[in-house]
């Protein structure tokens, strides 16, 4: 291609000998120039038309070569020709300006070649799509890049030069670049200005775009804290929330220039969450953790850690274990979970705990800490390796010294010797551990924990001996310490389970309830051994159909143990899954009438999931005619009624949007007082959170068909729009049906009057 442009160029740039001589006495006749342009011009642009894509780069980077070895006169021509040919479209703008900003020969030193060459992009940069648009801004920068720091007076011309380019590529009136676009690449590729000179100039574009960044940020939001309910968490109340996983960051729509503190880690509002009751749920939908896919979040390991090194810091300047127990409680069970769904480690929380806390004096709340760690060690360590809980014995010789005297026996009265004996109730558990994955292996009992080990073995009972419950904490110890060993446990969880079911030689069902802090001062296994053993109970009794009642301390007690998030596999999952359904089954009424009871009085704070999951169980109930109950069928309703209105407005969308494809579970088939109720709880909570949709229209009318029902003429105009609409469309065709009904039988008098 060279070839055939070399002529041509020859040509245009050849100078006569004489004309040379005499130039500053030659007049050139103006149409004769302006001839010879032309025939440069058709010439140039057939060249230019018979380039293949790769010929067209190689004749461009040529024809540049020579133009910037000329004459500033010539120059100026030769780029008259370029432009002239790319207006009339013989060789792409986009090429020849990526060509011209990516060659090697466009230097600064080079004045005349720099200026022409940049001017002649701002002229034909209007022809370039914003692809090319935003390549050719890149180029801009690099070259800027090459420009010295300090610009003395002679380098001006060139820097202004390169300034118009950019101005006209960030002119919004040019519509060159969508700004968006150019403000991502401004912000992502050049976060450092490529020279000072362009510092202004990229900062004024940028800072047009704060206005657009407040409005789709919440001001100030870096120094908010949310709300974290009882009651589960929306979708809608977590997405101002969600947080990046791996940086912790507001994940923020596109690289706008928020307010730096938005951009900030947010470890503080992590925490702030994590240290909520029932935060479990909004942790998870801020980092977008799913409990179906096991994904490890070190985010959370490190704020479990940090939220435990804050509880020993407190307990050891409050002095009193009572005034953190809440605290303590709640961290055991946040632990649980996350390390139960593999989104953090146990072993490395633990050995984070060590390194955090070596060097340093906290004696105070070690025991509630190692009851922490009991909670998990007691559930799970029949289901993992020794190795991943031995990093605890590490923790142990850091926090209890061999140096210190043995630790004497606590007081057995109060609740608080659960967590002062905590550290050999784990002694226990591995060394049963350590018997069963290696044969003949012992551990000696360290001397500091000799006296409490001595003191467990000293109340295992005899082979023939029994427990029974007392107003100490010994059967609590022993339930602790021995869950995972058979031989020890039966008898301290039959002790546990006899005193709320009674006996076959007690006279009277036991009243009294296991408190709240015996059910405190049992581990996580424990309790979950005598939910099991309440529930096997109960289902055995309705099975038996003896007709006698349930213990009121067995039901009380059952009852505080559902709350308990921790258990909630076999706690109110089995109670919804497996215990209704059984009681039910056998037909067992009056245990059933108490069951529901108890769900509708005493248990507080269930996840909104199941009570719509209770719910459809209780439809289904309903729909099965029962002679002579009732009183059943009144409880079955009022109960239905009560998880109905209890819906949280934030709770009914997502919630009864899981129930589309059979919309009839939560409808009542029968009960029109239900349907009504169902109506008023949907326009509430899309009056309040404005969330309609196709979900709660579906739902209307299959409320309207199940239980045809007419309303006042003042309602359905007071319902949101939606509602309102399928309400008095279904009152209309209830009024057709009925004239039609009354037509029909007006034509049957009147055919009988004739007859």
């Amino acid at each position: 291609m060279t070839e055939a442009l070399s002529p041509l160029l020859n040509d245009i740039l050849k100078v006569e000998g004489i004309e040379e001589a005499f130039s500053c006495f030659l007049v050139h006749r103006s149409n004769s120039e302006t001839e010879k342009i032309s025939t440069w011009q058709q010439r140039l642009n057939a060249a230019f038309r018979g380039c293949t894509q790769e010929q067209l780069d190689v004749a461009l980077r040529y024809y540049l070569t020579i133009a910037a070895g000329c004459s500033h006169s010539r120059l100026q021509l030769l780029m008259e020709l370029l432009e002239a040919s790319v207006r009339n479209g013989s060789i792409p703008a986009r090429k020849v300006c990526e060509v011209i900003i990516t060659s090697d020969i466009l230097q600064y030193v080079n004045s005349h070649f720099w200026i022409e060459c940049l001017n002649l992009i701002k002229r034909i940069i209007d022809l370039v799509e914003y692809k090319g648009v935003r390549e050719i801004m890149k180029g801009c920068c690099e070259k800027a890049k090459t420009l010295p720091w300090r610009l003395n007076s002679g380098l001006q011309p060139q820097t202004q030069a390169l300034l118009n380019v950019a101005e006209k590529i960030m002119d919004r009136n040019a519509c060159l670049l969508p700004g968006y676009l150019l403000v991502n690449e401004l912000q992502k590729a050049y976060p450092d200005c490529p020279h000072w000179r362009l510092a202004s100039l990229f900062s004024d574009y940028v800072d047009s775009f704060r206005a657009c960044a407040q409005m789709v940020s919440i001001v100030g939001q870096a120094e908010m804290r949310p709300v974290v309910e009882h009651s589960g968490c929306p979708e809608h109340l977590v997405n101002p929330w969600k947080l990046d996983p791996s940086t912790l960051r507001f994940s923020l729509k596109g690289t706008l220039p928020y307010a730096p503190e938005l951009l900030e880690k947010q470890t503080g509002l992590l925490r702030y969450v994590l240290e909520q009751p029932y935060s479990r749920d909004m942790v998870c939908g801020m980092l977008g953790l799913n409990k179906q896919h096991k994904q490890h979040c070190q985010a959370i390991e490190e704020q479990l850690v940090e939220l435990v090194v804050l509880a020993l810091e407190r307990t050891e300047a409050e002095g009193e274990e009572q005034a953190t127990q809440g605290l303590w409680l709640h961290l055991s069970s946040q632990l649980i979970y996350f390390v139960l769904f593999q989104f953090a480690s146990f072993p490395n929380i633990v050995m984070s705990l060590h390194s955090r806390l070596q060097g340093r004096d906290l004696r105070r709340g070690r025991d509630q800490l190692m009851w922490v760690l009991l909670q998990f060690i007691s559930g799970s360590i029949q289901r993992n390796p020794l190795s991943n809980f031995l990093p605890v014995l590490r923790l142990y010789e850091l926090l209890f010294p061999e140096q210190e005297p043995p630790l004497p026996v606590p007081d057995f009265n109060q609740p608080q010797c659960t967590r002062q004996m905590a550290m050999t109730c784990i002694w226990i558990h591995l060394t049963k551990k350590a018997q069963a994955e290696q044969a003949n292996i012992t551990w000696p009992v360290p001397s500091k924990l000799r006296t409490h080990h001595d003191f467990l073995q000293h109340l295992v009972p005899p082979n023939n001996a029994a427990l029974a419950m007392g107003n100490d904490y010994r059967i609590a110890l022993l339930c602790n310490a021995y869950s995972t060993n058979q031989d020890y446990f039966s008898k301290p969880m039959a002790a546990l389970v006899e005193t709320i079911q009674g006996s076959a030689k007690s006279a009277s069902p036991p009243t009294a309830p296991l408190s709240m802090a015996v059910l405190d001062s049992l581990t996580v296994h424990s309790k979950m051994s005598l939910i099991h053993s309440i529930v096997t109970h109960v289902i055995k009794l309705a099975q038996a159909k003896s007709g006698m009642p349930l213990s009121p301390a067995l039901v009380e007690t059952y009852s505080r143990l559902l709350v308990y998030t921790e258990i909630e596999s076999l706690g109110i999952k089995g109670f919804i899954s497996q215990l209704l359904p059984q009681v039910y089954k056998s037909h067992a009424w009056g245990t059933l009438y108490t069951l529901l009871e108890m769900f509708s009085y005493r248990i507080h704070h269930i996840h909104p999931h199941y009570r719509v999951q209770l719910l459809s169980h209780l439809h289904s109930l309903a729909a099965v005619p029962q002679a002579n109950q009732t009183q059943l069928h009144l409880c079955v309703e009022s109960t239905a009624l009560r998880l109905i209105t209890g819906l949280g407005s934030g709770d009914v969308q997502p919630e009864l949007s899981r129930f589309l494809a059979e919309p009839k579970t939560i409808v009542s088939a029968e009960s029109e007082e239900l349907n009504r109720a169902l109506v008023l709880t949907l326009a509430r909570a899309t009056h309040v959170t404005g969330t309609d949709g196709s979900w709660c229209h579906e739902l209307l009318a299959t409320i309207a068909q199940s239980t045809p029902h007419a309303w006042a003429p003042p309602h359905p105009r007071m319902l949101p729009q939606g509602a309102g609409r399928i309400l008095h469309a279904t009152r209309r065709a209830q009024g057709e049906q009925a004239a039609a009904q009354e037509g029909r039988g007006r034509g049957k008098q009147e055919v009988g009057v004739y007859e």
